[in-house]
């Protein structure tokens, strides 16, 4: 099976700012019915009653299902944490969801949970998927590889020459905005412009190379993310040189989208369709057929 949806979306023209191109994506109008998500959703993220590195607990308590999505950056609890997989939450009930441990040398006193104002960086978001795909084949566990995570973290924080105390992929931003006014303004005020009339979706292109991937199935769920995902994809600069091209980034979403698909029911609502091959990783998750999130990450040709 293959991730339903994708044959009819179209591309836009891309913006690019600091290097990345981000290309607007659009999807016909499907159907979804009323999904929250966001910061307004109401969501409540705590610890398990036995904590564990690998798992957060989620509550929605209102009436219509809340989105988490694949990637998000939940700062606090005993340490920050990245969702693993995209998990749509029914109304009125408690689940525990997977993720990736972010900061590697804190466990410490319970706090409040919150939302970063930027997803989990690209790179790490990649290694991530790849190792949540490798465990899914190997035992059906969404754990994936903690290890290369926290390898990814340090990597990035070395490259940027951030010195944090806990190895907190959170302090990046330190380094992404400190003495760079003119970055902070050019980042904000794409933050600000949010996403075209009727766009559901990005691609993100590093001079010509097609990076990655984040869809939704209605252009409120886009919107609702839209300043998280835009800053994530901004924490750290280009290294690929060219030029942008459509053409290439079709050729990419068409990959994925004619890709074999592992199929296994959702943590929450819905189906979950896992891809991995040479040149893409990447994810989806469907109600009724019908597309909700999907993501995707190409190999790095560095």
């Amino acid at each position: 099976m293959t991730v339903p949806n994708l044959d009819a979306v179209a591309i836009g023209w891309p913006i690019t700012r600091l290097g990345v191109s981000f290309f607007p994506v659009y999807l016909a109008t499907n159907g979804l019915p009323a999904i929250e998500t966001g910061e307004a959703a109401g969501l409540v993220v705590d610890e398990l009653d036995e904590p564990s590195v690998n798992a957060l607990r989620v509550r929605n308590p209102g009436d219509k299902p809340v989105l988490v999505v694949e990637g998000e950056h939940f700062l606090g609890a005993k340490q920050n944490r990245a969702i693993n997989v995209t998990v749509l939450v029914p109304a009125l009930r408690d689940l525990a969801v997977p993720v990736s441990c972010l900061e590697q040398g804190r466990w410490g006193r319970r706090r409040a949970a919150r939302r970063d104002d930027a997803f989990t960086a690209t790179r790490v978001r990649a290694r991530k998927n790849a190792g949540v795909a490798a465990s899914m084949r190997r035992s059906g566990s969404r754990d994936g590889d903690q290890g290369a995570v926290w390898q990814e973290v340090d990597q990035m924080l070395s490259r940027a020459s951030v010195q944090s105390a806990t190895a907190a992929a959170a302090d990046m931003k330190r380094a992404a905005h400190h003495g760079q006014p003119s970055r902070t303004a050019t980042i904000e005020k794409l933050v600000s412009r949010g996403p075209l009339p009727g766009q559901c979706g990005i691609v993100v292109v590093h001079g010509r190379w097609v990076t990655a991937m984040d869809l939704f199935g209605a252009p409120l769920l886009l919107a609702a993310h839209w300043a998280a995902l835009i800053r994530s994809h901004l924490l750290e600069s280009p290294v690929a040189k060219g030029k942008p091209s459509a053409t290439a980034v079709l050729e990419v979403v068409r990959r994925f989208a004619s890709a074999r698909a592992q199929e296994t029911p959702g943590v929450g609502l819905g189906v979950e369709h896992r891809v991995a091959d040479d040149r893409v990783t990447g994810h989806a998750l469907t109600l009724n057929e019908t597309l909700v999130h999907a993501a995707f990450f190409t190999a790095n040709p560095g």
